[in-house]
């Protein structure tokens, strides 16, 4: 994803305490907005990788004889609200 520079009208903000100058505050900014758009691309790697897995299992299970469908609904009409997968399956 692009970062965009936001211009803000009127007043530019006061250095701060430590006496950061607006550039300095400014590079730190893109610097942490650098460095979170990769962590959030990791997650998105990573997230992923898990939901991979998790349909790796439940394919196994569905081989296994498993409906997890089925189990599923019994769960929401026992409860009237689906229930997390996990607590379905204990």
């Amino acid at each position: 994803m692009a970062i965009k520079e936001v211009k803000s009208k009127g007043k530019t903000a006061a250095p701060r305490a430590g006496g950061a100058s607006k550039d300095e505050q400014i590079g730190f900014h893109k610097g942490a907005l650098s460095t979170l758009a990769k962590e959030r691309e990791e997650m998105l790697k990573i997230l992923t990788i898990v939901e991979q897995l998790m349909q790796m299992h439940v394919a196994a299970l569905k081989e296994l004889g498993v409906d997890l469908e089925r189990i599923a609904k019994q769960a929401a009409a026992k409860s009237g609200k689906s229930a997390p997968l996990e607590k379905q399956l204990r």
